[in-house]
């Protein structure tokens, strides 16, 4: 059974993300890198999402990363969406397929055991 307080971490993630993505502006006049900084900025923010929604959730290891997946994904989506009605934002699938590989970059990795914390049985991965 998981804590209600683990759900906690994503939720707060998520509100990050929500209010990152109200932001008209968020340039930092860096040129070139100021995109790949996003980028790797996107690939994290959703990577850890998805770690932190692999904690909160119950059950079965497998089954819980699986959720977690869809969950990340689906607020991926959501978050472009939420972007195409701030003015000087925009909706971009490029940036779903950067939060999407960010999410599975996490998922691979957790599934070879790169993280481990929390209070699951050993054999449940993390």
């Amino acid at each position: 059974m998981s804590s209600p307080i683990r759900l906690i971490p994503p939720l707060a993630l998520m509100g990050l993300i929500f209010f990152l993505s109200a932001q008209s502006d968020l340039s930092t006049g860096l040129g070139f890198w100021d995109l790949v900084l996003r980028k790797i900025a996107h690939m994290t923010a959703f990577g850890l999402l998805a770690l932190l929604w692999w904690r909160a959730l119950p059950g079965p290891r497998g089954r819980a990363g699986l959720v977690a997946v869809v969950i990340s994904l689906l607020y991926a989506v959501s978050d472009e969406y939420h972007q195409s009605f701030v003015a000087g934002r925009h909706a971009s699938a490029l940036d779903v397929g950067v939060d999407a590989a960010g999410i599975a970059l996490a998922y691979v990795l957790a599934q070879r055991g790169a993280f481990q914390f929390g209070s699951r049985r050993p054999g449940q991965g993390f």
